[in-house]
């Protein structure tokens, strides 16, 4: 049995659209799922608490590491301070 070439591109192109829908409600649900946990930092040479909200592919570690390394540049983290060194996660205080 011969299948149409049209009709084997249209239930590929349905097959790749509904994955695709699948893959963008996952997301959805898993955004509205996990609220945005809220890092807070101090160092000496800082005045206040520093609070961050993690971007997609960062954590409280990772941006811990990046207060903490001499090197890094870029990102606008606690004011945009330069203060790179000396860092400690601490709790953030609810309000």
């Amino acid at each position: 049995m011969r299948r149409h070439p049209r009709v084997v591109l249209t239930g590929a192109v349905l097959c790749i659209a509904g994955g695709a829908i699948m893959l963008l409600a996952g997301a959805d649900s898993r955004a509205a799922a996990k609220p945005a946990e809220k890092c807070c930092f101090t160092n000496s040479r800082y005045t206040g608490v520093c609070e961050v909200i993690p971007g997609e592919d960062e954590t409280c570690a990772t941006v811990l590491a990046y207060l903490n390394n001499p090197h890094s540049v870029g990102k606008a983290y606690c004011g945009n301070t330069p203060v790179r060194g000396g860092w400690v996660q601490v709790g953030c205080e609810k309000k």
